[in-house]
């Protein structure tokens, strides 16, 4: 049976990136050695990682003056490391979700933070508006995606401040203006590669302004200066990142993605809205195109295990929504086809003959 997977993340890859990271698992490069043994050193891997920083560049038209460079750790990691580097005085943040509410949790170790706003008074259903960002910040920082709630900032902002930003569930699903970041940063396990690399997007001049000490390791400067090498790098999460750009390149780059995400998301939120048994939990503007969350209306509250159910007998997997909200949450990344989401659909209209 044909598997259609919706998980958050870990999450759905390319085919192809898959299919090539078996092989290179198996036989590197033509080295005889496998991607999991061979020195991060070697001139087949520095190889890897130096068109894989070439291909971020490229597919994300990122402007002269930026670095980008490979760390592990995890986004969760960089809500430490952003204050670290940047953090002077004051910061501040938009709390829009549980990941945009532990960066802040971090950032306070380092001194003020101003929430400029949150949406937590309506379980972040929505992406505040109206706020002010003080101009006195060393930084703004925001969370673009959503995973658990579903809303998603789909716009670049004009910032008075540098503007920092964790993309690491909608990084590549549409185009944006690096310009207008002063660092970008993300986790690649929901749209770009298996969990172990962190990717960081960073205007170089914005870097060496703290006077605190930096731990080596956590300063932004010690890998760029050994370019991402300074110690062995997650070295089969990095080659499936590279094979998961060249599928994008292949597909068109990141605007076509945005058009194919768009139908995608515009399928299901369709059928959410004219199916009596199930309804959204966002509000419509702010939807995310990534992570689409919906619940079974109260009427039929009592289906839900039984809609998973059939849901997993037509190879739909990781519906479930996250722990703190419950309901459903299908995760459209760039890899999952328009036809796991018709499948989807179906499913749903199934459904609502059996029980409505």
């Amino acid at each position: 049976m044909k598997k259609h997977n919706f998980y958050a993340g870990p999450s759905i890859l390319p085919q192809f990136t898959l299919d090539e990271t078996t092989k290179a698992i198996a036989n590197f490069a033509g080295t005889g050695l496998s991607l999991m043994e061979i020195s991060h050193r070697s001139k087949e891997f520095v190889a890897v990682m130096d068109e894989t920083v070439a291909l971020f560049k490229e597919l994300l038209n990122i402007p002269e003056g930026y670095s980008v460079i490979f760390l592990g750790g995890g986004a969760s990691l960089q809500f430490a490391m952003v204050p670290f580097n940047l953090f002077r005085t004051k910061a501040a943040y938009l709390n829009t979700g549980e990941w945009a509410s532990k960066a802040l949790k971090e950032a306070k170790f380092f001194g003020e933070v101003v929430e400029v706003a949150s949406s937590k008074d309506k379980m972040f259903n929505y992406i505040p508006k109206g706020w002010t960002v003080p101009e006195d910040a060393d930084y703004f920082h925001i969370t673009t995606n959503n995973t658990i709630y579903g809303t998603e900032i789909r716009q670049d902002f004009d910032c008075k401040v540098p503007l920092v930003a964790d993309m690491s569930s909608d990084i590549f699903s549409r185009p944006i203006d690096v310009s207008k970041y002063a660092l970008i940063y993300g986790g690649a396990q929901k749209n770009l590669a298996p969990a172990g690399v962190t990717f960081v997007i960073v205007r170089n001049d914005v870097l060496g302004k703290v006077e605190r000490p930096i731990p080596t390791m956590l300063k932004y400067q010690t890998h760029i200066d050994k370019e991402s090498m300074f110690n062995t790098p997650p070295c089969v999460p990095v080659f499936a990142a590279l094979q998961t750009l060249k599928w994008l390149k292949s597909m068109g780059g990141v605007a076509e993605m945005e058009k194919i995400n768009i139908k995608k998301a515009a399928l299901l939120y369709d059928e959410i809205d004219r199916n009596p048994m199930f309804k959204g939990t966002v509000v419509k503007e702010d939807r995310s195109l990534m992570n689409i969350c919906f619940v079974m209306d109260e009427k039929y509250i009592q289906f839900e295990k039984e809609f998973l159910d059939l849901a997993a007998t037509r190879g739909l997997v990781g519906l479930k929504g996250h722990r703190s909200v419950g309901g459903f949450r299908a995760s459209t990344y760039n890899a999952l086809p328009i036809e796991s989401v018709q499948a989807l659909v179906d499913a749903m209209k199934e459904f609502e003959k059996m029980k409505a």
